[in-house]
């Protein structure tokens, strides 16, 4: 899996949607990928980041570099790697030190959820579970916000999605293949406008 999905250094400078999530500045990145794509464009745009695949990554990071964080693993850590059912199950139980990260960032700041399938039954029990959480400590409504990138509309899915306190952002665009690009464009220009 490590050499079929390594890109080249010059084919990753040419994805759009790469070079739009270092210009994002993302102060957190979580992601299921194993590959390294993510903090080799980091590092070919000159980019400060911390990856995080283990606890003892998780004492070290820096507040100021964007923390990179393997949330299934890392090919540098062929331990790290959740592929098989087991190791799934065993995410399931969210006790793992990633889990409790991702637990606590997730209570505490705004998260886009962007290419993660709804029928992730890891996904959808941890967006019940923190949906749980706030509504059980009478605070839902000062919860930050949350949001979803769909590639198309799917009202039932939506309104789920809602009752749990996730806003669905659904692409407008024609094209499957730059429906992402089209979004981070939109979020580039609302950052300039803000700016």
């Amino acid at each position: 899996m490590d050499r079929s999905w390594h890109i080249p250094d010059d084919r990753l400078l040419k994805s759009r949607v790469h070079e739009q999530i270092v210009e994002l500045d993302f102060p957190l990145i979580y992601t299921t990928n194993y590959d390294r794509n993510l903090e080799r464009i980091h590092q070919l745009k000159k980019k400060p980041f911390i990856k995080i695949k283990s606890v003892l990554d998780i004492a070290n990071a820096h507040s100021d570099d964007t923390q990179i964080v393997k949330f299934h693993g890392d090919f540098d850590d062929d331990d790290s790697l959740v592929v098989t059912e087991s190791d799934y199950f065993e995410r399931l139980q969210f006790e793992s030190p990633l889990d409790i990260k991702f637990r606590a960032d997730v209570l505490s700041r705004s998260v886009l959820f962007v290419g993660y399938s709804l029928n992730d039954l890891n996904m959808r029990l941890l967006l019940y579970r923190l949906h749980k959480m706030w509504e059980n400590a009478g605070f839902v409504a000062q919860r930050p916000p949350c949001f979803i990138f769909l590639l198309r509309p799917d009202p039932v899915r939506e309104r789920v999605l809602a009752s749990r306190g996730i806003h669905p952002i659904v692409s407008d665009s024609l094209n499957p293949d730059t429906a992402l690009e089209e979004m981070f464009d939109k979020l580039l220009s609302l950052r300039g406008q803000l700016a």
